[in-house]
């Protein structure tokens, strides 16, 4: 597998390397010893997956608040995302930028979203699923979210979206959140 750097501090990609023959392929996509190799380090308490039967629906974009923050590699199994990570780390060289990246069915690639950062993505197919791990387990109350359309992260989303939940549209700009998000 490749791990390559995103572009918001901490953030990778990983394109599996697909060994084939006659019966089709095999490719690791999770290897304790090659993340760890580029600073990577996690276990996995929750996986999760995801299912969107229609093209625009937005999930996101959500974190865990500290100290439940949470550490999301992440994969689509069926159709097509346009999925997004945000730095909301007042810290971080990247603070309130955010990458994109097409995950596909086809493509088979993986983000590693670190701790921090707000995690979403847009269906561009139908019957869209998304399977990821998290570092942490789900707690209701550390549960939180920036806005998909906040002017501030002016986030180009490559299509309209078309079903989001009204939770997700609820969430408080980044102007209005006190310390910027995080």
């Amino acid at each position: 597998m490749k791990l390559l750097p995103g572009s918001i501090h901490g953030a990778f990609v990983a394109d599996i390397e697909p060994i084939a023959d006659e019966r089709g392929f095999f490719a690791r996509i999770w290897s304790e010893d090659e993340f760890a190799a580029h600073g990577l380090a996690a276990t996995w308490p929750h996986s999760n997956l995801q299912f969107s039967p229609n093209r625009g629906t937005m999930r996101g974009l959500h974190y865990q608040a500290a100290p439940h923050a949470e550490i999301k590699l992440v994969r689509c199994t069926s159709g097509a995302v346009f999925d997004v990570a945000v730095d909301l780390r007042p810290s971080s060289p990247t603070y309130l930028e955010w990458m994109g990246i097409e995950l596909t069915a086809d493509n088979r690639r993986l983000v590693w979203i670190p701790e921090g950062c707000a995690h979403g993505y847009l269906t561009l197919d139908r019957d869209s699923e998304v399977y990821y791990l998290t570092s942490h387990a789900y707690v209701a109350e550390a549960a939180t979210g920036v806005r998909y359309d906040d002017p501030a992260l002016g986030i180009e989303w490559p299509a309209p979206v078309e079903v989001i939940a009204r939770r997700d549209l609820e969430w408080p700009l980044i102007a209005d959140r006190p310390g910027g998000g995080q």
